[in-house]
């Protein structure tokens, strides 16, 4: 029977998992470990937590049994590359690129992709894209892209971010963007790996980007994402009633939340697309 080994890399620090968790919030690399076996139910999954002290990561020798890597956000801020948390990440990022493995992740993921081949990350000057990335849009590139493959050439993703891309590696390609990011999605073929990469997470539902809200409160009411606490509030308790029930239309239209959001398989393609692209093992 074929099968896929796949290594999660939760790249939240270990007060990053706390603070998801206190938030009533998934863990990044437990909710990406649901999301792929919803969508290869046969895969064997491993989890690994690389922003930990001493964390136990695959050498390059046994890197190479595993068929992809899939990248969660993080907690960490990737242009600080003198965190010794950020360093080694990158590091077994260009580690795999070596192996060959193909890796994909969101958000994190995206910054990592291009920094660990030679590109360039920094703060947003727009400060924190948060709830719904809006209009996000296939590039020439992107639409003939395997990665988007069934993706409309237009549509929203969930998203929390601060950082972006700011300068493409020469092996990266841009798929997509939209008006507050310019790289939404990239595909980067670097030494003897390729990894593919969205800005936005397809991980993420209605109660996830709540929980998120409630842990940035304090920060999208200062950059005026709401215009004090209560509305902060008001909108993860919305968010929370369409998880709860996604055919709650007054409050998806309220929210402008879409198909392309509630439509796991919808929301998701992205990461059947590169689990389709993985040559699957076999166990005979």
């Amino acid at each position: 029977m074929p099968s896929l080994r796949l290594l999660v890399l939760d790249a939240y620090t270990q007060d990053g998992r706390r603070a998801l968790r206190d938030a009533g919030g998934t863990e990044a690399g437990r909710l990406y470990a649901r999301m792929l076996r919803r969508l290869a139910p046969t895969a064997r999954i491993e989890i690994a937590y690389p922003a930990d002290p001493a964390p136990a990561l695959p050498d390059d020798a046994s890197l190479r049994e595993f068929d992809g890597i899939a990248w969660t956000g993080s907690s960490l801020t990737i242009h600080r590359d003198d965190d010794p948390r950020v360093r080694r990440q990158i590091e077994f990022a260009q580690a795999a690129y070596r192996a060959g493995v193909p890796s994909f992740g969101s958000c994190w993921a995206a910054q990592l992709a291009v920094v660990a081949a030679g590109g360039r990350c920094a703060a947003s000057p727009r400060g924190r894209e948060f709830g719904v990335a809006r209009c996000i849009e296939l590039s020439a590139a992107g639409r003939s892209h395997p990665l988007y493959t069934h993706k409309p050439e237009r549509f929203d993703g969930f998203t929390s971010h601060q950082d972006e891309v700011v300068e493409l590696a020469t092996s990266a390609s841009l798929l997509a963007s939209n008006d507050w990011s310019r790289v939404q999605a990239v595909s980067v073929e670097h030494a003897a790996g390729r990894f593919w990469a969205v800005q936005y997470h397809p991980e993420y539902d209605p109660h996830e980007v709540a929980s998120l809200c409630r842990i940035r409160a304090d920060e999208l009411v200062g950059q005026g994402r709401f215009v004090d606490h209560g509305a902060a509030r008001d909108y993860v308790e919305r968010l929370e009633a369409l998880h709860a029930d996604p055919d709650e239309v007054e409050i998806a239209a309220d929210l402008g939340i879409g198909r392309d959001l509630l439509d796991p398989d919808v929301r998701t393609r992205e990461v059947r697309n590169w689990l389709d692209s993985l040559p699957a093992r076999s166990d005979a």
